[in-house]
């Protein structure tokens, strides 16, 4: 039920709206020639194939990166994502575990990484086979746009795919250009770029390299961050296009401040827990990779080929006590390992006449692979710690996924009728080289299953408004780190089963006047054999399956030119996500009708941007987010409610072939402290990752056009 204290973010928003006002009122007449709102946005994601999101029979986004990095840091996908509703992620203050991500409540129970949600960028999965992802990757500062999947649909996206968030970079096109840029701000905050694009003799290119320097907000958080892309586009012929993409990032010992307990954040928001100074917690991530695509028309039907492949290392040394690493089981404190990943789809686009109608179909095949040369080390040699000592694990994790889909969509007048299927075989292999007294032989393999279907219609009542309907059925595989232990004392779980979901949703587009656009939709997810901890101790968690989950909600957007040069976006989601049966965790049971931690009910965003003349642009934001539960029992201290506002400043000149842009930017304009995310369910009682305090930043970049 919608509480009375959801009406709180109201107050923050009508501030949010008035904010700009009160900046500008000294500014000169707003300027007329400013971007309108795109009232029927082109996507792919979901249907696979060009359609104006305004006729799908599902929720998706798209939000457009070339306004967006005007007024951000270019750093975390946050800056961009936060006006999507459904959609909570959160940035951490913490390099070493990558963003939070959530949408409609899949993926909130990650410790750290993605899972339950599909990232791809440019075609490449930025999602292991086994449902983990890596959102860090993701290049800011070359996207064009950024789409968001929810709802039944992304369940045809095969395994973790509770939402699809997919970047795509923008082509190389007109004359050639150079961009330098500097940030700098807050907490140590130095981020330095170079870029290259534009397109020469029929070639296409997009180059972009970045540094970033941060101490950190809170202690012991300190990162450096260097990251390259590159992007070349050919076409061969009128009827074929040839896409080339490799990035790169890498992250040489970023320091992890772990969370805090409640009595440490009240003592000093900033401060990190002794455990991580003693270990000197922290993260080194290498990684590379490398994709082609190639796109060729048969008239009216269309080929596409997609292949990558890539590595990623990672080391992480953890806070495990000394003690639990005694037992023979145990794997030690250093995570170290080497993966290899490569695969590649092939998709056939066929478009014919039928009946009084148009038919689309898509039949496609995806095929993934990620092997992991892993080991694990001691966190310490005699009475030192943090520094990597005897070996404790020694293996080879091998994952595929084989993943078939056909989807098919029938236009006729008024009607669009949208189906697609997709069949997942997701195949677990552990060699265990690791064999001494005490610790047997852990190998095996375990394959997973799954026929997932989705169909959705949608009705056009009048050209400007359009009512839905689709239903879903999705799963989601056990992660290779759920996977791993059985319990304290025992190897590999190979008895976890994968949980599946059914979803629905129903749904109105509206486009309101000549500028303003409309979205609300309203679901309802029932999950069996949900993933939840079963032990932990010893700085090792195991995980079993519980009964079931339900989570509804209701999601409300829209999106207005008020005038020219005057343009408003605000989002509402409830989500209320509960245990619909009780289960037992950690020896204790979880009563039924428990809230899923790590799930706000309410979240809000607003935003008012006021473009006062070309070429400057003030802004105001307001976040706010309800109260988090920490854990299953729902007896800890749950993250309390927050709201935050930003402002940011953004202006652009040209003189002849040079360009220069200029960004202010305060971010939580009020100093207010809060628990930007939450650590769901940690033994230790750690469960808050503390949000930054005020921050300004500032930057200045030059482009010179040839």
């Amino acid at each position: 039920m919608y509480r009375a204290p959801a009406l709180k973010p109201l107050s923050s928003l009508v501030a949010a709206a008035l904010l700009p006002s009160g900046l500008m009122c000294i500014a000169p007449a707003l300027a007329q020639d400013a971007t309108a709102v795109t009232l029927k946005p082109v996507v792919v994601t979901g249907s696979r194939v060009e359609a104006e999101s305004f006729d799908l029979p599902y929720s998706v986004d798209v939000v457009d990166m070339r306004g967006t990095q005007e007024g951000n840091l270019r750093v975390n996908a946050s800056e961009a994502l936060n006006g999507v509703p459904g959609l909570v992620i959160q940035n951490r203050q913490n390099y070493a575990q990558d963003l939070q991500i959530s949408v409609r409540g899949f993926g909130a129970r990650a410790a750290f990484g993605v899972r339950g949600v599909k990232l791809i960028a440019d075609g490449i999965p930025a999602s292991n086979p086994d449902g983990q992802g890596q959102a860090a990757t993701f290049n800011l500062d070359t996207a064009e746009r950024i789409e968001v999947l929810r709802g039944p649909f992304s369940t045809v996206y095969g395994n973790h795919a509770g939402g699809v968030i997919q970047l795509f970079s923008r082509d190389g096109e007109g004359p050639p250009r150079i961009t330098g840029g500097l940030t700098v701000g807050s907490w140590g905050t130095k981020r330095f770029g170079l870029g290259a694009e534009g397109e020469k003799n029929g070639v296409g290119f997009v180059l972009d390299a970045s540094r970033l320097d941060t101490d950190g907000y809170r202690d012991h958080s300190e990162a450096r961050r260097d990251q390259a892309f590159a992007k070349i586009t050919l076409k061969p012929d009128e009827d074929s296009k040839l896409t080339l993409v490799g990035s790169g990032l890498r992250q040489k010992d970023t320091e992890d401040p772990l969370g805090v307990t409640w009595e440490t954040y009240k003592r000093d928001p900033r401060a990190v827990e002794q455990v991580a100074r003693d270990f000197n917690t922290r993260k080194s991530i290498d990684h590379l990779q490398g994709g082609v695509t190639y796109e060729r028309r048969f008239g009216q039907d269309r080929l596409q080929l997609s292949a990558y492949s890539g590595t990623r290392s990672v080391t992480q040394y953890q806070s495990i006590p000394t003690g639990p690493q005694a037992a023979p089981r145990h794997a030690g404190g250093v995570v170290d390992f080497d993966r290899d990943f490569f695969g590649g789809g092939a998709r056939w686009i066929a478009e014919r006449e039928l009946g009084a109608g148009r038919l689309t179909v898509t039949a496609g095949i995806d095929y993934d692979e990620a092997e992991d040369a892993r080991r694990g080390y001691q966190n310490f040699v005699g009475p030192t710690l943090g520094i990597k000592g005897a070996l404790r694990r020694n293996e080879t994790d091998t994952v595929t996924s084989t993943d078939p889909y056909l989807q098919a969509q029938w236009k006729q007048d008024a009607w669009l009728w949208t189906a697609g299927v997709r069949h997942s075989r997701v195949r677990f292999k552990v060699e265990d080289r690791y064999i001494v007294p005490g610790n047997g032989n852990d190998s095996g393999s375990v394959s997973y299953r799954e026929t997932t279907p989705a169909l959705g219609v949608a009705y056009a009542l009048s050209p400007a408004v359009n009512v839905y309907a689709s239903y879903g059925e999705g799963f989601e595989t056990p992660t290779l780190n759920e996977l791993s232990y059985a319990s304290p004392s025992t190897g590999f779980n190979f008895d976890l089963q994968p949980s599946t979901s059914k979803q629905a949703e129903i749904g109105i587009k509206a486009i309101l006047g000549d500028a303003t656009r409309m979205n609300l939709a309203l679901f309802q997810i029932g999950t069996d054999d949900e993933i939840v901890v079963a032990e932990s101790s010893g700085g090792r968690t195991s995980y079993t399956n519980a009964g079931r989950t339900k989570r509804k909600g209701v999601e409300l957007s829209m999106e207005s030119e008020l005038q020219p040069g005057l343009h408003a976006r605000g989002a509402i989601t409830w989500l209320d996500a509960r245990y619909d049966d009780a289960f037992v965790s950690r020896g204790t049971t979880v009563p039924s009708g428990n809230r899923i931690p790590g799930i706000p009910e309410v979240s809000v965003f607003g935003e008012l941007a006021w473009t006062v003349r070309s070429g400057l642009t003030a802004a105001a934001e307001a976040i706010y987010r309800s109260k988090v539960e920490v854990n299953d029992l729902n007896d800890a201290k749950p993250a309390p409610a927050y709201t935050l506002v930003n402002l940011r400043l953004s202006a652009e000149q040209k003189s002849g072939p040079w360009a220069f842009a200029q960004l202010l930017r305060v971010d939580n304009v009020f100093d207010r402290e809060h628990i930007g995310s939450v650590i769901v369910g940690d033994a230790q009682g750690r469960y808050y990752e503390p949000g930054a305090e005020r921050s300004l930043y500032g930057g200045v970049r030059a482009t010179y056009t040839f």
